[in-house]
């Protein structure tokens, strides 16, 4: 038997990841070398006024306790008062009153809707205790309100983009039913997740703008504050260093406070479904990474003929391999009806008679690739199809490891709800998710399992 090289030697480790957790490490990673690199910028463009905003405090505070003859311990006691006293909404400019039922209901719209500008918080405890229940089921339903708008939101664009494309088909001369070609067919059209993008970017534009204009004329902020206060509302970020509609009283005071709450909803729901549309384009670069790193993993020297005969599984933490890839699945080559079935069908898996065990394919659609995806079986049998979603899981297959908890999951809460639904198999990264990828997958074309 040849010798098989030592791995030590080589830059592979053996490392075993499926795509989801790959995915998510290098998204992990992405993140945090994002927060150094934000870190890094900030503080080289805010920490020189931040020394001198100190520098300047601490001359005037100098100059005011020599010039009037106060003791300096005095004057940094009353100013600590006031510090609290602006923790409950004082200010030496009179203001709104924080709580009445204006002011409350301003307040809960920032604390359901997670913007949480800061200017005005509970300061009893039985406000802190309601305000955690009350939070609690306010935000979920909230960010349930947010993900029916996206789910609405990408629905009407997909309706408006495939008009717009059919009307360019017509005119093109490709759009009568006998002319029309398979390719060009609407039937599986869906919009490209970055016209989707621009069209949501350039409504946030706009909500923006016409926001600014309106705050610009009632804060008396300039065009630029406006600007950067709508972004940090909208996004939910909510500093609360600039705040909407505070004073005591405007031009116009009832007509300006719904248009602020108006613009405020807009701006939040359009920014929340831009979002999720940017997050399915870092998405599908992680992905587009990945591929490359597994591509580039084939050319490792551990994977020789030694490797493999002596039971090695190199994965390499720099290349890392997924089992579920497209690439990898291949029917059998003496087995033509299998190659003939489409993709996205749901079949009964064979049986499969292999070193005197039998084993049948018996997974469904549940958010783990290996669960989902057909392949090559344990005893080198190629599996197709999927367990049908009326099928029991015996109790057998359950405690012998064969099922996962998540197709248990999934068979319970189909038979609660009483009727199972077959959907395609997960094929690009993006089907089986949860939130707003479970609401855009198969509406985009990059979403798309016939991708």
């Amino acid at each position: 038997m040849p010798r098989g090289r030592d791995v030590g030697k080589h830059c592979c480790l053996p490392l075993h990841l499926k795509e989801d957790n790959a995915r998510f490490g290098l998204l992990a990673a992405f993140i945090l070398l994002y927060l150094l690199c934000g870190a890094v910028v900030f503080s080289a463009l805010e920490h020189p006024s931040e020394l001198q905003a100190h520098k300047r405090w601490e001359e005037q505070l100098a100059n005011f306790t020599e010039q009037n003859s106060i003791n300096l311990n005095s004057l940094q006691d009353l100013l600590r008062q006031y510090e609290e006293a602006f923790v409950a909404g004082i200010r030496i400019d009179k203001l709104r009153p924080r709580w009445d039922f204006s002011g409350a209901f301003y307040f809960v719209g920032t604390v359901i809707s997670t913007i949480g500008f800061g200017m005005t918080t509970p300061v009893t405890i039985a406000g802190k205790i309601f305000l955690i229940f009350y939070g609690l089921l306010g935000c979920a339903a909230t960010i349930l309100f947010f993900n029916l708008f996206l789910e609405r939101i990408i629905t009407m664009l997909a309706y408006i983009m495939r008009w717009c494309h059919e009307r360019q088909l017509r005119r093109s001369g490709v759009g009568g039913l006998d002319s029309r070609s398979e390719d060009d067919s609407l039937e599986g059209w869906k919009p490209s997740v970055y016209y989707v993008m621009l069209i949501l970017g350039i409504a946030a534009l706009l909500i923006a703008c016409s926001a600014s204009a309106l705050y610009s004329a009632m804060e008396d902020w300039d065009y630029f504050e406006s600007l950067y206060f709508c972004f940090v509302a909208f996004s939910t970020i909510g500093f609360g260093d600039l705040v909407s509609s505070q004073r005591e009283s405007y031009k116009a005071q009832e007509a300006y406070r719904i248009g602020n709450c108006l613009f405020i909803l807009m701006g939040v729901c359009c920014i929340y479904s831009l979002f999720n549309v940017i997050s399915i384009i870092i998405k599908q670069t992680l992905n587009w990474i990945l591929a490359k790193l597994d591509r580039s993993r084939s050319q490792c020297t551990c994977r020789s003929p030694p490797y493999r005969r002596r039971g090695r599984a190199c994965c390499c933490c720099c290349f890392p391999r997924f089992p579920n890839q497209r690439n990898n699945h291949h029917p059998p080559p003496g087995n033509s009806r299998l190659r003939g079935q489409k993709r996205n069908a749901v079949h009964p898996g064979p049986a499969t008679e292999t070193a005197g065990k039998r084993f049948t394919h018996a997974s469904v659609e549940t958010v783990c690739d290996s669960e989902t995806d057909p392949g090559l079986g344990p005893d080198g049998g190629y599996l197709t199809g999927r367990r049908q979603s009326g099928e029991m899981i015996s109790v057998n297959d359950f405690m012998a490891n064969k099922v996962s908890l998540a197709i248990l999951q999934k068979q319970l809460s189909e038979t609660a709800h009483g009727n199972p639904r077959q959907s395609h198999v997960r094929q690009n990264g993006f089907s089986g998710g949860v939130g707003a990828f479970a609401i855009m997958n198969n509406r985009l074309q990059e979403t798309s399992v016939d991708r």
